[in-house]
C-alpha cells in the first residue's frame, strides 16, 4: 500500500465519522489556536515598540534619573540613591562631550487643561528645550515646532497633542489661538500628528511648552531626562562612555560607585520589551501545552476505538497479503491527517481572532507568517507520537481472530 492510498481511505475514515472527529479535535484546536492567538498579539506588540515606543532616532539614547524599572522596589532604590539631574548636567554634557552632536533636556508635571466648558484631564506639560523636538520624532500636523527662540525667551507658547486639539479646539484651527495653563495664556504655534494609543494608553494626551516657562510655571526642583545625539552612528558607544564618564565626574563619583542614573537606548528598551514577552509567551505555551496533549490522548483513544470498530477490515487487508508495515502506515497517516486537520482549523480561528483584536481592541496583533507551518509540524509531531500505539495495536491483530470477529 503507497502513502496516496493509506492518505486516501484516512480521509474516507475522517469523513464517515465527521462529528466524532472534529469533537476529538477539540483540544488540538483550542491549543492552536490559542498559542498562535498570544504570538500574534505578543508579534503585533514587539512591532508596534520597536516601531513606535523606542523608536529614538539614530544614534540617540537619553539620560534618565530612573530608566527602566519594572517593580516598585527598583523604583523606590532608584529615587532614593540616584541624584536629580539638572540642566548643568545638560549644558556640560554638551560642552566636554565632542562625540555628541546635539543635547536638550526636557522634564515634565501632569495637569486637567480646560478651555471654556471643555475640559481634557491628566495631560503630560513637557518643558523642552529647542533641540528635543528636534531629535524625538515629533512630526507636525500644523503650525510649527518650538524653537531654541522659544526657550531662550520664555516665550508664552505651546505645541499641542492630537488629544488635546481634539478636545479643546474641535472643528477649530488651534494655531494663533490661546491656551490657558497654570493660570498663564499661551499661544497655539502648532499641533503634532496623532500616534493612537498603547494598550488603552493615548500618546497624544500631551502639550509642550518652553523649558525655561515650565520652571516658571511649575518651578525648578524637577529632575529633567537629557536627549543626546551621537554625530554618527557608530560613535553611539563612544559617546554613551564620554557622557557617563562627565556625569560621574559631575556627581562626584568614586571608580567602584555604581552610575547615580541611567542611559537609556532603543535597544535597551527592545531588549527588556522582549524579555517580558517572553516569559508571557513560555506561560501561554506551558497551559496551552497541556491542551495539546489532552488533544493528543484524545485523538489516541478514539483511534484505538477505531481499531476495535475496523477489526474485521483489518483481518481482511492482512489475508489478502497487507504486511504489519502498511496496517501502521494507515493508521498512522489517519491520526497525522486527523491531528493536521484540528491544526487547519485553529490556525483558522487564530488569524480570524488576530484581526478582530486589532481591529476592535487597543492591542496591535499582527498574524505571525511562521505559524501555519510550525502549526503543521507540530500537529504532525502530535499525530505521530500518538498515533503510534493504536496503529501498532492494529498492526499486531492475528487475522484470523479478525475475520471472526462481527
Amino acid at each position: 500500500m503507497n502513502t496516496v492510498e493509506a492518505a486516501k481511505l484516512a480521509l474516507e475514515s475522517i469523513w464517515a465519522n465527521r462529528l466524532r472527529s472534529f469533537l476529538t479535535l477539540l483540544g488540538v484546536i483550542l491549543g492552536i489556536a490559542a498559542i498562535v492567538a498570544t504570538a500574534a498579539v505578543i508579534q503585533g506588540l514587539n512591532r508596534y515598540v520597536a516601531e513606535k515606543l523606542s523608536n529614538l532616532g539614530k544614534g540617540v539614547f537619553t539620560v534618565q534619573r530612573v530608566g527602566l524599572i519594572t517593580n516598585r522596589e527598583q523604583f523606590l532604590e532608584a529615587i532614593r540613591r540616584n541624584k536629580k539631574l539638572l540642566p548643568a548636567d545638560g549644558r556640560a554634557i554638551a560642552e566636554r562631550c565632542p562625540l555628541a552632536e546635539t543635547v536638550a533636556w526636557e522634564t515634565h508635571a501632569q495637569v486637567d487643561l480646560r478651555r471654556g466648558t471643555l475640559e481634557i484631564r491628566d495631560t503630560d506639560i513637557g518643558g523642552v528645550t529647542g533641540g528635543i523636538l528636534e531629535i524625538e520624532p515629533y512630526e507636525v500636523e500644523q503650525g510649527r515646532l518650538l524653537t531654541h527662540g522659544d526657550d531662550d525667551r520664555a516665550a508664552a507658547v505651546a505645541f499641542l497633542g492630537a488629544d488635546v486639539v481634539e478636545r479643546l479646539f474641535p472643528n477649530t484651527d488651534p494655531v494663533g489661538k490661546t491656551l490657558r495653563i497654570a493660570g498663564h495664556d499661551l499661544e497655539v504655534v502648532g499641533t503634532a500628528q496623532k500616534k493612537g494609543s498603547f494598550l488603552g494608553f493615548s500618546q497624544d494626551n500631551y502639550v509642550k511648552i518652553p523649558f525655561r516657562l515650565h520652571r516658571q510655571l511649575f518651578g525648578s526642583q524637577r529632575s529633567v531626562n537629557i536627549s543626546v545625539k551621537a554625530v554618527d552612528d557608530a560613535s553611539m558607544a563612544e559617546a554613551m562612555d564620554e557622557v557617563s564618564a562627565v556625569l560621574r565626574a559631575r556627581h562626584h563619583l568614586r571608580p567602584a560607585d555604581p552610575d547615580d542614573f541611567t542611559l537609556v537606548t532603543a535597544e535597551g528598551i527592545n531588549d527588556l520589551w522582549r524579555k517580558l514577552t517572553q516569559t508571557i509567551f513560555a506561560v501561554a505555551l506551558f497551559v496551552v501545552g497541556i491542551s495539546l496533549v489532552v488533544g493528543g490522548i484524545v485523538i489516541m483513544n478514539i483511534m484505538l476505538v477505531s481499531v476495535v470498530e475496523r477489526t474485521r477490515e483489518i483481518g481482511v487487508r492482512k489475508a489478502v497479503g497487507a504486511r504489519q508495515s502498511d496496517i501502521v502506515q494507515q493508521f498512522l497517516i489517519e491520526a497525522v491527517l486527523l491531528s493536521c486537520f484540528g491544526g487547519a482549523i485553529g490556525i483558522a480561528i487564530a488569524y480570524g481572532v488576530s484581526a478582530a483584536i486589532a481591529a476592535y481592541t487597543p492591542l496591535p496583533a499582527a498574524f505571525p507568517e511562521w505559524a501555519p507551518p510550525v502549526a503543521f509540524v507540530v500537529c504532525t509531531l502530535i499525530g505521530v507520537f500518538f498515533g503510534i500505539h493504536p496503529a501498532r495495536a492494529a498492526a499486531r491483530l492475528d487475522p484470523i481472530e479478525a475475520l471472526r470477529s462481527e
